[in-house]
């Protein structure tokens, strides 16, 4: 090529670019640079390619709150140990209703990101995700009954196949000899096991999408982009007005259709926009720290993710557990989380954050919380006055010859709860995520917590038949939804074939273990419940 040919293209590439930064409209904007908004731009520049896209983000680097490895648990939620999915009814049965949804939500992520393997979007799959076993551990009379009682409802669905259960202590200390080394010989135990779970690097998720998406030329991101103003124009579009904190300078940028996937700082930017859809919602900030031990003596001792029972009046999210995590290339060790308090909606927010969320059409639902949760209240003053000792004797309670030298204190991320307005409960505190979306479509948010990054992939699909109601029942996109997740419009759970193909050919594409399951007959209830008690 000729030095004058060569010359043209740069400028060519330089006007590109120039006209990228001075674009004051787009089709689609992203609030927040986190797993939601990275997994909402992945779908759409599968769906529609051509349309602009631009993702902001207050601060100097993308996936550094919640979805930062160091700022959650990393555990790829499907329901397999985590006990507040499974809550017992009043007659005393166990209902798994949650948890059957949430690992056909898993379900759909799984496949989410091994399709985004093979196009090459996301690297070697060892660099965000691992098979770690997930297990359910607990104590006690009751805590045993209750453990068997949901092992036996769990097998009645054929997405829990394979589970084992165990009271057996030889049994237990195989699969977790560092939680049963050194525990009273006399103490009643109960687990399940089951190789299926995994740990995730969310926040590598996000940057290797992100990454991905910045390759297209339709795709902007700006970081130190700090919201200041939404607003909805007379042709239905809404028009935001971006604060640059590295230059002081103010931006304005209208679009079609916006996003705010910003963590716990969703609420207050929703409210900006002052549509009726967000009336009575509120937020109850409740951060986290963990123990962690890098010790490779301790590290090796535990391949796991184990859960326990949450303590009376815990936040859904406050359930103990020591988890295998991989971090950095490294493995580690974590327990906990151990709840603190803030009025920040965000690790890097404001103590005014919950003050500003707080509008005449959330109080009384805040202040109702409040009243009917003592306990709740009593957890958390409990919790922030706890002492290193303290937390110690928490740790030892899963791990009893846990040495204080081994293990330091690190924060997590902060998350908001949702607060809602319930017509026949009054105010609420609410477990999960939740979809706000405006009457039409055009604006729409993500409140809330656990399962949140797991079930990221679903949470946008739900999102985008709000969104682009039109679209999504078009030919063309449910074509390309199918490509992206065989499995879509169809329930894996009473199909045993299905979810064998799901599970094999995801494993196959992620590099996680797996091992097809034989099963008794789906009729033979009582053939079922017995088939995975081990060490009997």
């Amino acid at each position: 090529m000729s030095t004058t040919a060569v010359n043209l293209a740069l400028a060519a590439a330089s006007m590109e670019s120039a006209n990228l930064q001075e674009r004051k409209d787009v089709d689609v904007l992203l609030i927040g640079a986190g797993v939601m908004s990275a997994t909402l731009g992945a779908w759409l520049q599968d769906l529609e390619p051509d349309w602009s896209v631009e993702m902001v983000e207050r601060l100097d680097d993308v996936a550094v709150e919640s979805s930062n490895g160091w700022n959650n648990a990393g555990t790829g939620h499907a329901a397999l140990a985590e006990l507040n999915y499974t809550p017992q009814k009043a007659d005393g049965s166990i209902d798994i209703a949650k948890a059957v949804a949430i690992n056909e939500s898993f379900q759909i992520s799984r496949q989410f990101w091994a399709y985004h393997v093979q196009k090459g979007n996301l690297r070697n799959p060892k660099s965000f995700i691992h098979s770690t076993p997930h297990m359910s551990f607990v104590w006690g009379d009751d805590n045993v009954e209750f453990l068997r009682k949901r092992f036996n409802a769990l097998q009645k669905s054929t997405l829990f196949r394979g589970m084992n259960y165990s009271e057996d202590r030889d049994q237990i200390t195989e699969w977790i000899p560092l939680v049963m080394n050194g525990r009273d010989s006399k103490q009643k135990v109960a687990a399940t096991w089951t190789e299926m779970g995994t740990d995730v690097n969310f926040g590598e998720v996000t940057r290797q999408l992100i990454a991905s998406l910045e390759k297209k030329a339709n795709f902007r991101l700006r970081l130190r982009q700090e919201v200041r103003d939404i607003k909805r124009l007379s042709d239905g579009r809404w028009q935001v007005t971006l604060h640059n904190l590295a230059s002081g300078e103010n931006r304005v940028l209208t679009t079609r259709q916006l996003f705010i996937g910003a963590g716990g700082a969703a609420l207050p930017l929703l409210q900006k926009s002052g549509i009726p859809e967000v009336k009575g919602y509120a937020g109850f900030p409740v951060g986290g720290s963990f123990l962690v031990t890098e010790n490779p003596d301790v590290v090796k001792q535990h391949m796991a993710k184990v859960y326990g029972k949450a303590s009376v009046g815990a936040p859904p999210m406050s359930v103990p557990h020591v988890d295998t995590r991989v971090l950095d290339g490294k493995q580690v060790l974590l327990f906990g989380p151990f709840a603190t308090f803030s009025t920040k909606f965000l690790k890097e927010g404001s103590l005014l954050d919950m003050f500003g969320a707080m509008n005449t059409s959330n109080l009384k639902p805040m202040v109702q919380v409040g009243l009917k949760s003592f306990e709740l209240v009593k957890y958390l003053v409990d919790q922030v006055l706890q002492s290193d000792s303290d937390r110690m004797e928490a740790l030892r309670a899963y791990v009893p010859q846990a040495k204080h030298e081994d293990w330091r204190l690190v924060t997590a991320g902060q998350r908001v709860q949702i607060i809602k307005n319930d017509a026949v409960e009054g105010g609420v505190l609410r477990l999960g995520t939740e979809v706000v979306t405006s009457e039409d479509g055009t604006i729409s948010a993500l409140l809330g917590a656990s399962p949140g990054a797991s079930t990221a992939a679903p949470i946008m699909l739900e999102l985008m038949a709000k969104a682009f109601p039109e679209q999504m029942r078009s030919p063309e996109w449910q074509t390309k939804i199918r490509m992206v997740i065989p499995s879509w419009g169809r329930k894996l759970n009473g199909d045993v074939a299905l979810t064998e193909k799901v599970l094999a050919d995801t494993s196959r594409v992620l590099q996680l273990d797996y091992e097809p399951v034989i099963t008794p007959d789906a009729a033979n209830d009582e053939a079922r419940e017995t088939a995975h008690v081990v060490g009997k």
